[in-house]
């Protein structure tokens, strides 16, 4: 199975940055489409980006479009998740998650998940 890392979150300040780091296994990175997740205590989880397993098609939900950016990089089998101008409302649990194929939008569609890394901005 595909296992999935996720690193990199931590304390900031609002306006601050932080990159997210999965790292996935082996080479069975080749071929999944993947994606970056967050959910906050009590809130669903919510698809921020996504991105094809070859990085020529890329999504994003209209509440970080403009401020974050995803990409992977095959040869090191990682996806990164690079978050500019953060605010207070985006601390949340923030997860990784793969799907073989084609990119999807809906949690569901994605059979591996990372455990998730805490980010915390303070204002």
């Amino acid at each position: 199975q595909v296992q999935l890392v996720e690193s990199g979150g931590g304390l900031v300040q609002a306006g601050g940055s932080l990159r997210l780091s999965c790292a996935a296994s082996g080479r069975t990175f080749i071929g999944y489409a993947m994606g970056w997740f967050r959910q906050a205590p009590g809130k669903e989880r919510d698809l921020l980006a996504a991105i094809s397993w070859s990085g020529d098609s890329t999504y994003y939900a209209d509440s970080v479009k403009g401020r974050f950016t995803i990409s992977r990089d095959n040869a090191k089998s990682t996806a990164y998740l690079q978050m500019n101008s953060l605010k207070p409302e985006d601390t949340a649990v923030y997860y990784c998650a793969a799907k073989y194929g084609s990119t999807s939008y809906g949690s569901s569609a994605y059979a591996y998940w990372g455990q998730g890394t805490q980010v915390t901005v303070s204002s």
